[in-house]
């Protein structure tokens, strides 16, 4: 890259020549000479924009190797210094340091990188203003160092971390963001004094003029991986490789061929009879890279729903094999004339492989944002094609107003058959001052609206409109337990496209931060009487009495030398057909005990018992059950050193079903109980796993791991056929039992930067 002597000038003034940043922990004055010195961190949590309970000072330098910096953290005695090691993308009450940075100063996407006292790391994605996502692993630099007065850390970004648009002439600007946690108390202070709990947060970051340095990279990653089937007493082996092309900041290529999409990492165990897919997040190191641009959420009830969801990608074979084998995925991310577009592409292998591919683009100007993106998945098997087009747009007037719109539309065709439809949403913020907020979201989605060829959607049939009002209260007496109380409530309206009142429904809610460092919450809602569309699965629409819900939940982090820490949470549940005073209770308790810095245990008990849990049984019958369900997870790391893990893990669920009264549904909704009988069924499933990971280099590692599983299903009509007479406990210990698979996996993989 060549740069004009005015980038030399500028260059040359942030950061004298004869000094380089050395990542140690340790701030050298000449090292950061002609840095931008920020010292005005104040009070974000609680969020009252005040002095910072203790001095923070930072430097902010842009490098030719990427963008420094570094933190100075001063702490009195009276604040207890967390040094706890955690494993990567572990968080928790520790002191710890946040840099976020938005390459292009657009307020579309940012990154997070968060460097812990004891020298642990996180990073994550940021979209959508404050949503985190930390699937995604980057490759930069950090160091702490610590003495009487407090700790010092440096941080190094290459400029090859992200993709960045051109810059205008020798200069760039982009979006920064600083802060410092204190874990004894939970108290953040941060420069500008703004908070990921308000509506606009990626688009208020400071804006930073800085060199437009740029730097090109060219990464491979082969990997090997051998497993042992001690079930089916059989061995697999298996490479690939990952690419990762970035020429220069404005073009970045990520591939893959035949790509191990196994699950190193394991998914959490559910129970789920409900008509609502359970969604999982993507660890999957090829689909986390630079995945941000392609988040879009789309009909998104709880953050969850969007146009790409990349579990599709690998998910289950059309032909109901098993997993499906990818052949090799590729993604371009890039800009060009002002323009920010990217391009996916992924191939399975096999008859009942899918094609997918989806392209995105977006433009700023000045207050507004523009965006599209388009999907197509072909399903050969199915004799099935979808196609999704999505325009966005958004609106920032002023500081206070922020205006969020999008499109879609969904055409699929199969065995000659074309069906359309459409979908619209609307979300407006407006910050009234004086700790004052409100919300108003509409949402509709048409009858024939379907995503999830390659996105996931709850539901399509559906129209949504709700207004929120919060005030957050952060001068509380010093005597409080709490720092601060956020309320927020709530009044929605929910129908579908036939014309059926669904519910109406009035929330109230309470976050509070506590002065112990810890958290609560607590929730009240209430819902009119109406219908439910979803449970018989499209064979009729059930009358529904009101329902209602109530949640709390606690977290108390360590105190002083106590290496207790608990979370809790207790949650009541009607929605049944019993009415409010037949719900769901259940409770969960989950201690963990600190050793050490280096190794921790946890303990997950939960109980629940349901006395009118719904559920469908096929065609217009439904079926009320008295249910009792066991979970529990144990689990321990122990952090060897700087690059070896040990992690154990533990989880097993025991579910015991009685069937209550079979009713079949009218036409007019109503459920007609009937003398049918209907099977008491019950489930056990447990995944214990062992891992050893050890560091190679940055990105490159050796796993090792044992994993074990299995799970059971038990019907019968009038009793159970096997294990009779066992309560919810008994089938959690009869899960200890299952072993339908028993696997032992290495894998080796090693990033080579050519």
């Amino acid at each position: 890259m060549r740069l004009s002597p005015f980038t030399v000038l500028l260059a040359t003034l942030a950061m004298p020549a004869a000094h380089a940043i050395e990542v140690d922990g340790v701030i050298d004055a000449d090292e950061w000479a002609g840095a931008r010195h920020v010292t005005d961190f104040r009070l974000t949590q609680p969020l009252s924009r005040g002095p910072a309970p203790q001095p923070t000072e930072a430097w902010v330098l842009a490098t030719p190797e990427g963008l420094a910096v570094a933190f100075r953290n001063l702490q009195a005695a009276q604040y207890p210094r967390t040094r706890q090691l955690t494993q990567r993308d572990s968080g928790g009450p520790l002191d710890r340091v946040n840099v976020y940075v938005d390459f292009d100063g657009e307020g579309r996407s940012g990154y997070n990188f968060t460097v812990t006292l004891g020298g642990g790391i996180i990073d994550t994605t940021v979209t959508n203003e404050n949503q985190f996502n930390d699937d995604w692993d980057g490759d930069w630099r950090h160091a702490v160092a610590e003495d009487e007065a407090g700790w010092s850390a440096e941080i190094l970004l290459p400029w090859h971390i992200a993709t960045m648009r051109r810059a205008d002439g020798d200069t760039r600007t982009i979006g920064m963001s600083l802060d410092r946690v204190i874990g004894s108390t939970g108290e953040r202070a941060s420069w500008p004094a703004i908070s990921f709990q308000e509506p606009r947060f990626l688009s208020a970051f400071e804006r930073v003029q800085i060199p437009a340095f740029s730097q090109s990279l060219l990464a491979v990653t082969p990997y090997v991986v051998g497993l042992y089937d001690n079930v089916g007493g059989k061995g697999e082996f298996d490479a690939g490789a990952d690419l990762f092309w970035k020429p220069n900041g404005q073009f970045q290529l990520s591939a893959t061929l035949n790509p191990d999409f196994g699950q190193v990492e394991s998914d959490q165990l559910e129970v789920n009879f409900g008509a609502v897919e359970t969604f999982f997040s993507d660890r999957r190191p090829f689909f986390t890279e630079n995945q941000g641009f392609f988040d879009v959420p789309f009909g998104s009830l709880n953050n969850n729903s969007r146009l790409l969801y990349t579990r599709r990608v690998g998910a289950n074979a059309d032909d109901g094999s098993g997993a499906s084998d990818v052949a090799a995925a590729v993604k371009l991310n890039g800009s060009a004339m002002g323009v920010n577009y990217g391009v996916f592409a992924a191939s399975e292998d096999g008859d009942a492989g899918r094609d997918f591919f989806a392209a995105r683009v977006t433009r700023d100007f000045s207050g507004h944002g523009l965006g599209a993106m388009a999907t197509r998945v072909v399903r050969p098997f199915l004799g099935r094609e979808a196609n999704v087009l999505e325009l966005d747009h958004s609106w920032t007037p002023n500081g206070r107003l922020s205006v969020r719109s999008a499109v879609a539309g969904s055409q699929v065709e199969q065995d000659g058959i074309r069906n359309s439809d459409t979908g619209a949403q609307v979300r407006i913020d407006h910050d009234l001052g004086n700790q004052w907020r409100q919300q108003l979201y509409a949402l509709h989605l048409g009858d024939g609206l379907q995503l999830n060829d390659f996105g996931y959607l709850e539901r399509n049939n559906f129209n949504y409109l709700r207004y929120e009002l919060g005030r957050r209260f952060t001068d509380l007496p010093d005597d409080s337990v709490h720092a601060s109380h956020f309320w927020r409530g709530a009044v929605s309206r929910r129908t579908n496209d036939d014309g059926v009142h669904l519910a109406d429904a009035v929330s109230l809610n309470r976050q509070g931060e506590r002065r112990d460092g810890g958290n609560d919450f607590f929730e009240i809602a209430a819902f009119s009487p109406g219908h439910d569309d979803l449970v018989t699965r499209g064979n009729g629409v059930v009358d529904v009495p009101a329902k209602l819900y109530l949640f709390y939940e606690r977290f108390r982090p360590r105190q002083g030398d106590s290496p207790w820490s608990v979370y809790g949470s207790a949650r009541y549940a009607a929605e049944g057909l019993g009415g409010i005073d037949e719900g769901r209770v259940q409770l969960f308790a989950e201690p963990a005990y600190q050793f050490n810095d280096r190794m921790s245990v946890f303990a997950g008990l939960e109980l629940s018992h349901n006395p009118d849990w719904l559920l469908w049984r096929g065609g217009n019958l439904v079926g009320t059950y008295r249910s009792d369900q066991v979970f529990l997870s144990l689990g321990s790391t122990w952090l060897i050193d700087a690059r070896q893990q040990l992690r154990v893990r533990l989880e097993s669920i025991g579910l015991d079903a009685h069937a209550r009264q079979a009713y079949r549904v009218a036409a007019d909704g109503t459920p007609v109980a009937v003398d049918e009988a209907i099977p008491d069924f019950s489930l056990g499933n447990v995944a214990f796993q062992v891992r050893y990971r050890y560091e190679l280099a940055p990105l490159s590692y050796l796993y090792i791991a044992y994993v074990r599983g299995g799970e059971f299903f038990d019907e019968g009509v009038g009793g159970f056929q096997r294990l009779e007479g066992r309560d919810a406990l008994g089938r959690l210990g009869d899960a200890f039992d299952l072993r339908d698979s028993e696997q032992l996996l290495v894998k080796l993989s090693y990033r080579f930067e050519l």
